[in-house]
């Protein structure tokens, strides 16, 4: 090991209590004798944090090693004594800062145009962050991140066992990995991730940080090997370009990186001349020292700039007063794909030669300066407007004369829609990922190569969601007009099934009203052939099925792949089942199962049967998709037949009986994290229900070895267990969310009848009900049958609407927690009534009073943690002459540093623009919070990652006095 850099350095893994940035939390042993493949992170020879080592890189670090240590051994005490000497760093060494960007030239991305694919196990909310992260550092540098198509050299976005890394810089032909692995799907991690590609090194890793920062080595991790995590650059690595020490760089270690204690340092910022540290380890944008850093690493041009919004305009320096010789600007035009630019010139006045050899402003249809060509421009003639065939334009700008002119003005705008004659690509909904303008629509043509059909898969959708999707969404056609057959109109937030058109053409359009606005769609296109309709069926032994842009081989139940992947063996699991009863489990069940496994069992019972599944036991890999491993429950025995659930994790699924006399189950396990898989048996019972149906009236309903027989709203079962009478129409519901219908529905209501509902919800949250379908006689006042709403208790309250005809409502939402419903019909006209749907939304304004009152985080506090991808606004008001008093009862949220994943603000007055109190999480409870005026504002975000028990406070109103605010 003397001959070898003897290293423990660590595993890339997010620990988010302890960072910003989410580096390493474990160690390994170095084998300098292990077969490195230098494009995966997570096989390299050794880790820095989140960056992945190779030999070349270790050589360098075991010089840098040998110096750190030797420094650390000379001054033993220096670290740990380091806040002693933390004054104004002193004054500037005389020769060039260095910076921790690459200076290795292979490592820069030729032309900074980065390649990249995004592995299709990811969500597509996952997606769009790392979409945003890439325009993120697109808008301030002049790097480029496109769709790879044939190119060599690209980055693959990959989920990978060792958490969140990758290599620094380019490196050398063919694919390298960044790793986005669990909990590092953050907005501003994988920003510092992209730093690590595009070609920087942790700033604290400077050769010049002793004067910037102090490493507090005592409060370093003890486990072996962390403190290499803190070694500094040699000055040939990395250059600054001129550029100094970044305390504000997303590429910065925070102050408790590694450290033993979250509330302990281990990098100390050295005191500025106003005696204050700089905040470092920020993961919120680039800094302007990262912008200039990468700017002048990939020498972009000095004036111009990305353009990323729907419209805009932009001019030659100095317009209309004339430009310099010898100027170079480029302006990168990028909207949202699926889009095209059109750019209109609103002035021209720029010295005329022949070719408009010297000064010219020249337009590519394209991402970079070798893109076509749409033209070259000079003298005074205003050039006709241009059209994009995609989302980006490139425009440069060049003189080179001594001739003033005026320059040139234009601006551009971005249109929807289009002709997508090409094999593939990909469309989203104007400025995704962030939400959609109100009334647009939307028409795309796409057309690909003759002998082939058009595959759409789309990677996320969120669109506002409608039984009938009457207001926004999105609708595909087979074929290449509006009348074309309809494959399906879609909104709401379940991503559409796969769709493929019968020819080479696929029309589509997304439609959006002028209300609710959200984030989208994203999708992609490609060329599509059936390769399982060949007379070898895709060289597959048994089945072969088609999927998009390719197809897999598959085996009947009793068989699984062989290892050639188109073979089939005798399984260990699955196969076909007729007995009446028995039991199923994962291999090696209790045991951890294998890798790389998929189970299916059919099961099939006599016609009249149902299946009763019941688990006894359930722990697979858990993820909130069940992406990675999970068990899959169906009535059918086909895998697109009516599924029942899709269970992963350690809580167990609840019973599941078929609907018809047969069920698959499908078990699947992929290649990183194995548990004790699932037990289950099953029973098979007699349907009465499915002949005649059992006698009942109104519905039946099968239970294990009987049925019985249920009626509809507004009526009660008869004393002979099977008819249906009318009964009483007052209703009490104290549920979350549910369904609500007019009596006898979907049939005519009775006449002469009045029915309540009085709805009731968790204290500091609304009730929001949406309509489903109307159809009651219709009147320009309501006088006949209707619907009245009331804001409260009883029709006491404040009236939220009278309904009738066959309009649908728009949603109504309650200022309280209580919504009371008359429904009246008179003896004359009957129709089928009204159906709707209520859930408890969270926010809204509460009076505080003297009596104190509850307010909770989430509608199911105490039965649920909090839901993923919460917004929440409640506003506190008093009467004038009172305060508000919070007094938290329970707080628990996501813990982290910054407080930037799940939060709860509070702010002294009625809305956000008023002071802010605090930012909190974690399990701390808040101190008890008062007013200085009679309002305040609670604000609760959470992410759609970690979620927790959430929080509980009573609040009241109080005479003002003199108080005293938490601190934030």
């Amino acid at each position: 090991m003397d001959s070898a850099p003897a290293v423990l350095l660590l595993l890339c893994r997010l620990s988010v209590s302890l960072a910003a940035d989410g580096e390493a939390a474990g160690a390994i042993f170095f084998n300098p004798e292990d077969a490195v493949d230098y494009k995966d992170p997570c096989k390299a020879a050794a880790f820095l944090g989140d960056i992945a080592l190779d030999e070349e890189d270790l050589h360098m670090f075991k010089v840098s090693r040998d110096v750190d240590t030797e420094q650390h051994v000379n001054h033993t005490n220096s670290a740990g004594n380091s806040s002693s000497n933390d004054g104004a760093a002193g004054s500037p060494s005389p020769q060039r800062q260095k910076r921790a960007a690459t200076s290795i030239p292979e490592r820069v991305w030729p032309d900074g145009i980065i390649p990249y694919v995004i592995s299709g196990n990811f969500s597509g909310s996952q997606r769009a962050i790392f979409r945003q992260a890439m325009r993120h550092w697109e808008k301030h540098t002049c790097v480029i991140f496109t769709e790879r198509t044939s190119e060599e050299s690209y980055i693959i976005f990959t989920s990978r066992p060792c958490g969140c890394c990758s290599y620094v810089g380019r490196r050398g032909g063919g694919p390298q990995a960044i790793s986005i692995g669990k909990n590092c799907d953050k907005f501003g991690i994988v920003v510092h991730e992209l730093g690590h590609v595009i070609g920087f090194w942790h700033e604290h890793t400077r050769p010049d940080r002793d004067e910037h920062v102090s490493i507090v080595r005592d409060n370093i991790q003890p486990v072996k090997g962390q403190d290499y995590n803190f070694l500094k650059m040699e000055p040939g690595e990395v250059d600054s370009l001129g550029e100094g020490y970044d305390f504000g760089s997303i590429m910065h270690y925070a102050r408790n990186t590694f450290s033993r204690s979250i509330f302990l340092d281990t990098i100390l910022p050295r005191y500025d001349v106003n005696g204050i540290r700089p905040s470092i380890g920020q993961r919120t944008r680039l800094s302007e020292g990262d912008v200039a850093q990468a700017r002048k690493l990939y020498k972009c041009a000095k004036c111009g700039e990305s353009l990323q919004d729907s419209a805009g305009n932009l001019s030659s320096p100095g317009f209309p007063n004339g430009y310099s010789a010898y100027t170079h600007c480029v302006w990168r035009i990028s909207v949202t794909p699926g889009e095209k630019i059109v750019l209109n010139f609103t002035s021209m006045d720029l010295f005329r030669s022949h070719l408009c050899w010297y000064d010219h402003v020249e337009i590519r249809d394209g991402f970079w300066r070798k893109a076509p060509l749409k033209g070259r421009f000079c003298g005074d003639t205003t050039p006709d407007p241009i059209i994009s065939n995609d989302s980006r334009l490139w425009i440069e700008f060049r003189s080179s004369s001594s001739w003033v002119g005026k320059g040139f003005s234009a601006s551009y705008e971005a249109i929807c829609g289009g002709v997508l004659a090409r094999d593939s690509g990909q469309i989203q909904s104007p400025n995704y990922p962030d939400d959609y303008q109100s009334n647009k629509m939307c028409v795309w043509k796409i057309t690909v190569a003759e002998g082939f059909q058009v595959g759409l898969t789309f990677q996320s959708f969120e669109i506002e969601k409608h039984d009938a999707c009457a207001y926004d969404y999105v609708e595909v056609r087979d074929g290449g007009s509006d009348s074309s057959p309809l494959l399906g109109r879609f909104c709401g937030y379940d991503k559409p099934e796969n769709l493929q058109s019968s020819s080479n053409q696929l029309w589509l359009k997304f439609v959006s009203d002028g209300s609710v606005n959200k984030a989208g769609f994203a999708a992609s296109f490609l060329k599509e052939m059936d390769e399982c309709s060949r007379a070898d069926n895709g060289h597959c032994e048994q089945r072969c099925m088609n999927t998009l842009g390719s197809y897999r081989c598959g085996c009947d139940p009793g068989f699984e792949l062989a290892a050639d992947r188109r073979s089939c063996e005798a399984a260990a699991c699955g196969g076909f089942i007729t007995s009446l009863n028995g039991s199923l489990s994962t291999p090696g069940w209790p045991r951890d199962y294998p890798h790389n496994k998929n189970c299916v069992w059919q099961l099939v019972a006599p016609v009249q049967y149902r299946i009763t599944l019941v688990f006894d036991g359930f722990e697979t890999e858990g993820n909130d998709v069940c992406k990675y491993d999970y068990v899959e429950v169906r009535s059918g025995l086909g895998a697109d037949s009516k599924i029942h659930g899709k269970f992963c994790g350690t809580e167990k699924p609840d019973v599941i009986t078929s609907l018809q006399n047969n069920m698959r189950i499908e078990f699947k396990s992929d290649n990183t994290v194995s548990k004790r898989g699932f037990k289950a048996h099953f029973f098979s019972d007699i349907d009465e229900c499915s002949k005649g149906n059992g006698g009942c009236q109104h519905e039946c309903v099968n239970t294990f070895g009987s049925y019985r027989c249920q009626c509809r709203s507004g009526f009660m079962v008869h004393d002979n267990k099977h008819d249906c009478k009318e009964a009483g129409c007052d209703h009490f519901v104290n549920t979350v969310s549910g369904t609500i219908s007019s009596p006898n529905w979907p049939n005519k209501y009775p006449s002469k009848k009045a029915c309540t509902w009085s709805l009731s919800t968790t204290p500091g949250h609304r009730i929001k009900l949406i309509f489903n379908e109307v159809d009651m006689e219709a009147h320009l006042e309501c006088a006949y049958d209707h619907l009245e709403i009331f804001d409260g208790r009883d029709v006491r309250a404040p009236t939220l609407g009278r309904f009738c005809g066959t309009k649908t409502p728009d949603p109504v939402t309650s200022s309280g927690n209580k919504m009371f419903l008359h429904f009246f019909s008179d003896n004359s006209v009957q129709k089928r009534g009204f159906e709707a749907s209520y859930r408890a939304e969270c926010g809204g304004s509460l009076k505080a009073e003297v009596k104190t009152k509850d307010l909770y985080s989430h509608a199911q506090f105490g039965d649920n943690n909090y839901p993923g991808g919460s917004d929440c606004l409640w506003v506190l008001t008093a009467e004038k002459g009172y305060g508000v008093e919070i007094i938290f009862k329970v707080f628990e949220t996501e813990d982290e540093a910054d407080c930037s994943y799940d939060y709860l603000e509070l702010y002294d007055g009625a809305d956000i623009k008023s002071p802010r109190l605090g930012r909190y999480c974690g399990s701390g409870a808040p101190e008890d919070v008062y007013s200085a005026g009679d309002a305040i504002v609670l604000k609760f975000h959470s992410d759609d990652s970690i979620s927790k028990k959430g929080f509980h406070a009573r609040y009241t109103s109080t005479k003002f006095q003199d108080t005293l605010h938490t601190s934030s």
